[in-house]
């Protein structure tokens, strides 16, 4: 899953939403921030982050040690540990200005202890519409109806973030057979579904998912 990965986030095809990202750690989140990216997997968000805001201290976290030595080789500067996202981080309290979540597993009550007062939140959740070509044909797992509602209620629910903001990244891509397999073999959709013909891949995708900033108070 990991090499599927970085050979498709290094192609480019989701730079759109790394540069959402970017945008909203511009508005939202403190000056050369210290960033703790929850989930790194091959470390392509946080890298494209970290050089985009000048952070000044860098974590890759993840369950996978494959994934923290991973991301760890993309940005040399940085630290990594391995840890359980569902558990009491090992992390001391106000020790992140950012904290980056994309298609990752979310924790928010200790996301606010581990954030500073002014720390921001930033998520990748997919929409209905994410990879709606791949779902059809039984390619791709479903996405839970309104994500971006349910993780923003989680978020406030904790009274320690306002209310947050997001932008939409929607987009069709052109893909070739090997690159809608690597795009199928990069999640947990690599699992599921029996193997298909190149003539029975499609041959666009639909990429759409909100990408949120909630500020903590």
């Amino acid at each position: 899953m990991l090499r599927e990965r970085a050979a498709f986030l290094d192609a480019g095809h989701y730079a759109p939403i790394a540069d959402a990202v970017a945008d909203l750690a511009h508005r939202a989140a403190p000056a050369t921030p210290r960033i703790v990216d929850i989930g790194c997997g091959t470390g392509y968000y946080l890298r494209e982050l970290s050089t985009a805001v000048a952070a000044s201290a860098v974590l890759a976290t993840d369950l996978s040690p494959d994934a923290v030595r991973m991301a760890m080789r993309t940005i040399p500067s940085s630290s990594g540990v391995v840890m359980d996202v569902w558990q009491p981080l090992p992390l001391r309290d106000g020790a992140a200005d950012l904290i980056l979540n994309v298609f990752a597993p979310r924790n928010p009550t200790e996301f606010a202890r581990v954030l500073t007062a002014g720390g921001c939140y930033i998520g990748v959740v997919p929409t209905a519409r994410h990879l709606i070509e791949l779902r059809d044909a039984g390619l791709a797992l479903d996405v839970p109806a309104d994500k971006r509602g349910t993780v923003a209620t989680a978020l406030e629910s904790t009274g320690q973030f306002e209310p947050p903001v997001s932008k939409r990244v929607e987009l069709p891509l052109a893909l070739s057979p090997s690159e809608i397999r690597q795009l199928i073999g990069m999640g947990p959709s690599s699992h599921h579904g029996a193997a298909r013909t190149d003539d029975e891949l499609p041959e666009r995708v639909t990429v759409s998912v909100d990408v949120m900033a909630a500020q903590r108070v």
